[in-house]
């Protein structure tokens, strides 16, 4: 993920100082096309995603809902959405949330408050860095239960499950022609070549 300096926005915004950043000093951020999210009171900025990101994002977003929803099982939403991991993250914003139906309660009017229960990133070029490492701990800490990560270029799904220790170890990873199937949403499938068109 780039990490970049922030240069005064066209309309002018009091920014905080040096220090942690909070939900509050993110939420006066300027709408400027980036993305922010903080994680650990660090901010993190990365331009829009590109469209085969978006393209894979839709895809799957629109499988899950319709999987879910036939079952109620709780619902989905796709980025953008604010999430908040309590002492972790003042907001993420994943591509792609799964919350449980016994566990709608995190969903609040402005954000979700609370770990999801299935998550996803697909990786670009300006996030897989901390797709892959920074978000990979503070998922696990926060414990989300399944973690996918979805390589389009390479056109490859990596399924994580949560352990009991907090941490997260590969069920499989799914190349083109495989269809990857999630271990939380038992039925719930996925091809990679429909992914990752």
């Amino acid at each position: 993920m780039t990490i970049r300096t922030l240069q005064p926005p066209a309309i002018p915004v009091k920014l905080p100082a040096p220090r942690r950043w909070t939900y509050k000093d993110y939420c006066r951020l300027p709408e400027d096309g980036w993305r922010y999210e903080v994680i650990q009171g660090r901010l993190y900025m990365t331009p829009a995603p590109r469209t085969p990101h978006q393209r894979t994002q839709m895809i799957l977003s629109s499988s899950l809902h319709q999987f879910v929803t036939a079952r109620n099982l709780g619902e989905v939403f796709p980025a953008p959405i604010d999430v908040i991991l309590p002492g972790l993250a003042e907001p993420v914003q994943p591509d792609i949330i799964f919350i449980g139906r016994k566990r709608l309660k995190i969903i609040k009017e402005k954000y979700v408050k609370g770990a999801p229960d299935l998550l996803v990133e697909i990786l670009s070029p300006t996030s897989w860095h901390a797709d892959r490492n920074v978000k990979f701990e503070v998922y696990a800490k926060a414990g989300v239960k399944e973690y996918w990560i979805i390589d389009a270029e390479k056109r490859e799904v990596e399924i994580y499950r949560l352990e009991k220790d907090r941490t997260y170890s590969l069920t499989r990873r799914y190349g083109a022609g495989e269809t990857a199937s999630s271990n939380l949403l038992k039925g719930f499938k996925a091809a990679v070549s429909q992914l990752c068109p």
